[in-house]
């Protein structure tokens, strides 16, 4: 038996499903590990054994591939110590030791999740506060959650805090009109605050499972949005005492480095506690993913590997390592 039919055999999730889920996954990432590997393939070309010329020449493979510096020495680091303890490590293990050591990179954030689309059950409503700059993808992420949720039995209702546009909000609607959910908002140019109250005052009223809140995406000011977030939380909190119960950062993959100074400039404005990571079938630089989980140790818990709206994946570090490798 393969391993994901081993893992969804003992749970509720339809293993074709899976299977469906994971054929997208290792087609969305296909950009990603052509170009990786490709890279990699001339970088061994005629060498026998990983030396020093090899690992310089994986450290820029690395860095190039949107990793990040700091996470790409600490990849090299570990490596080197393998070699170290072994002078003569054949380039054909390369793979494999990588592999490796980027599992045991994402193990250290990542907890492995053996079902998919699901809440803690300490807390109804389960308010999930999203936030992220305009064009990431962050109201399609939002309702994809929303369609997932649904589809796994949750009652879900979203709200629109994000009234600084009003292209959000129609399109926050538009989202809620396809998935069958309702949607609480308020004219563009109301308090985000204001919005996010009545959302949980309706979702507590219609006794829902989750709360999704859309939040504005403005980063030109950090003092500005560090304030209005701090709010739209407090006023929340007087209606569900421990909301928001996750704040999800939406990161646009095919920005690479933009996405990780994106990611500074949020945790540094609120306390980001989990990752969306969009757009990932459309581009060479999966390897952003790895980079963030590691240097902000904040945990990646959904990855969009294509347009259609099931394409919004829950993310199994042990899948996405197989998929970027296989």
């Amino acid at each position: 038996m393969s391993f994901f039919k081993r893992i969804f055999s003992s749970s509720k999730i339809d293993p074709s499903t899976s299977e469906e889920a994971k054929q997208t996954l290792d087609k969305g990432l296909e950009k990603s590990k052509t170009s990786f590997f490709s890279k990699l393939t001339k970088a061994v070309a005629g060498k026998s054994k990983v030396d020093d010329e090899v690992l310089d020449n994986l450290e820029e493979i690395l860095v190039s591939s949107d990793v990040g510096v700091a996470t790409t020495l600490k990849i090299i680091q570990r490596i080197e110590k393998r070699v170290a303890a072994n002078k003569y490590l054949g380039t054909e293990e390369l793979n494999l030791i990588l592999r490796e050591e980027i599992s045991a990179l994402l193990a250290e954030t990542n907890t492995e999740n053996a079902t998919d689309f699901e809440i803690p059950t300490t807390a109804k409503p389960y308010v999930i506060m999203v936030v992220g700059v305009n064009g990431v993808g962050k109201t399609t992420t939002i309702g994809k959650m929303a369609s997932q949720y649904k589809k796994a039995g949750y009652k879900v209702v979203l709200g629109a805090a994000d009234t600084f546009r009003a292209a959000a909000i129609d399109q926050l609607q538009v989202w809620a009109d396809r998935v069958g959910v309702p949607l609480v908002k308020q004219q563009m140019g109301s308090d985000p605050a204001s919005v996010a109250f009545d959302t949980l005052q309706s979702a507590v009223a219609q006794k829902a499972d989750i709360v999704i809140i859309d939040t504005a995406g403005r980063l030109h000011n950090k003092t500005h949005l560090m304030t209005e977030l701090t709010k739209v939380k407090r006023v929340m909190q007087k209606v569900v005492e421990t909301a928001p119960h996750d704040v999800m950062l939406v990161l646009d993959g095919s920005t690479g480095q933009n996405a990780f100074e994106q990611a500074k400039q949020f945790t540094a404005a609120t306390e980001v506690s989990s990752l969306a990571v969009t757009k990932l079938d459309g581009t060479a630089k999966g390897g952003v993913v790895i980079g963030i989980s590691d240097q902000f140790q904040i945990p990646v818990r959904y990855i969009g590997v294509g347009e259609g709206i099931d394409d919004l994946q829950v993310f199994h570090k042990t899948e996405f390592v197989d998929s970027f490798f296989n």
